[in-house]
Formats: structure tokens, C-alpha cells, sequence
């Protein structure tokens, strides 16, 4: 893979080479692409950005995602222009979701010495907003529930630059293209059920004025949406093993496990 430039993020590289490979008739029309792992291993480079490139070919009209069967060609010249963001954001999925782990976990650490009766009573709000939003069993729920609980851990820091700091990563994945497409590939809501469930930690641990365990319930959250979208949205496997963005290992600034 050639070194990245400062106007290309490393998906948009690799997309540019899967494109290459359709418009030079490598791979024709109505033909199914390799998987994942060949095509990673092909091009040296690992499965998430091979998933973000192929995210970014669906979006032109190039490739159709069949899930179950495969990815197939289904043009040999983009379809239509795509914008990949708004807002300068171009992101990929996962690296935004590697972002959010960071901020958050440190965010709700802080939280948990900072959060007051109040705050405390907002994240008790948002849940049962969250829980409604459940019961309602519609395909395409909202997300305020979600949201306003993230929100109100933010707001419990009583710190204005960190607020701003969440509600701008928030909209950058609602304004974020590659992040809809992504979820597009999503059969159902079950997986709402685990972040209900995840949220209740977090609040219990915010209550209790753990830092330590806030940060820890935060950043497990954040790496079960990580692993469940690349469970869903993997049209070859459920078993993934590769990544781009690692996960950020609490102990390398904490106590190391013996």
C-alpha cells in the first residue's frame, strides 16, 4: 500500500485501488469480488479498511453488498458522485468509533467525581427514554434516548469544552455517510438491547463515584458497538479477527494486569 497523503485517508487509497481493478476489467460486471480476507491480504492491508473502501465502492454504485452471498460488481464506472462527508469529516466508521472510546471513557471518568443529584436524575431520563424508544419495536428507532444519555454523562463533567467536544463527534457520525451505509447492512434492533444494558453499568457505576469503573464500563460500551457492527455488517464471516483501529488498552496508562 503506498504512504498516505494528507489528502487521503487510508480507506479512500485502498478504495481507489479496488476501483482500479473494476475499471481495468479485473473484475467485470455481475462477478463476486474475493472476500474480505483475500482481498486484504492481496493488498497488505487489514480487513476493516478493506471494509471502509468496500463501504466507500457502494456508495459510487460500484459493488452491491448481498448479505450471505457476497460482494459483487454491479458497474464498472461510479455511478454517481459521492460526497463522504459534511463538515470536513470523512472519516471511516471505526476510526470514529476509536475517537469516541478515547473522549468517552476519559469523559465518563471524570464524570463520576463530578456528577451531581441532577445530573444523575438526566441519565435516569434518558434511559427511559431509551427503554420507550425499545418498546416501540419500530425498524428505524430513534436514537434520542442514546444520545441524551452520552449527553448527560458529558454535561455531569460540568465542563463546557468537553460538552462541545461530544456534541460535535456525535454529529459528525449523524452527518457522516460512510457511518449510514455501514448501518444499512444492519438486519435488526436487537443489538439496541445490549446498549440499554451497557448504559445501565455505566449509570451504576456514575452513581457509586467510580471513576476508575466508569471509565472501564464506558470503554467496554464503546468496544461492544465496535464489535457488533463489524459482526453485522461482515458479509463473509461472523469470525473477524482484523482491524484497523485497535482498541486502546486501559492499562497502558493505568495499573498493567500481572
Amino acid at each position: 500500500m503506498k504512504t498516505q497523503t494528507s489528502a487521503q485517508r487510508p480507506y479512500q487509497e485502498v478504495g481507489e485501488m479496488l476501483r482500479q481493478m473494476i475499471t481495468q476489467k479485473q473484475y467485470v460486471v455481475g462477478e463476486r469480488l474475493p472476500p474480505e480476507r483475500e482481498l486484504a491480504a492481496l493488498l497488505n492491508v487489514t480487513r476493516t479498511l478493506v471494509r471502509e473502501a468496500l463501504i466507500m465502492l457502494e456508495l459510487e454504485g460500484l459493488i452491491e453488498v448481498r448479505r450471505g452471498a457476497g460482494i459483487y460488481v454491479i458497474h464498472d464506472s461510479p455511478q454517481q458522485p459521492v460526497s463522504l462527508h459534511k463538515a470536513s469529516n470523512d472519516a471511516g466508521p471505526f476510526e470514529m468509533l476509536q475517537a469516541r472510546q478515547l473522549l468517552e471513557s476519559n469523559i465518563a471518568e471524570f464524570a463520576a467525581l463530578q456528577a451531581t443529584r441532577e445530573d444523575i436524575m438526566k441519565m435516569r431520563q434518558a434511559l427511559e427514554l431509551e427503554e420507550k424508544e425499545l418498546a416501540s419495536g419500530a425498524v428505524n428507532q430513534s436514537e434520542n434516548g442514546d444520545r441524551n444519555f452520552h449527553l448527560a454523562i458529558a454535561e455531569a463533567t460540568h465542563n463546557s469544552m468537553l460538552v462541545e467536544l461530544f456534541k460535535q463527534s456525535w454529529q459528525w457520525r449523524e452527518d457522516n455517510v460512510m457511518w449510514s451505509q455501514l448501518h444499512r447492512h444492519l438486519v435488526n434492533n436487537d443489538y439496541r438491547k445490549q446498549w440499554l444494558d451497557d448504559h445501565k453499568k455505566i449509570l451504576a457505576t456514575l452513581i457509586k463515584k467510580d471513576a476508575r469503573a466508569a471509565k472501564l464500563a464506558m470503554w467496554q460500551h464503546l468496544e461492544n458497538v465496535k464489535q457488533r457492527l463489524l459482526e453485522f455488517s461482515d458479509v463473509d464471516d461472523i469470525d473477524f479477527d482484523g482491524y484497523l483501529f485497535e482498541s486502546w488498552p486501559l492499562y497502558a496508562t493505568h495499573n498493567p494486569p500481572n
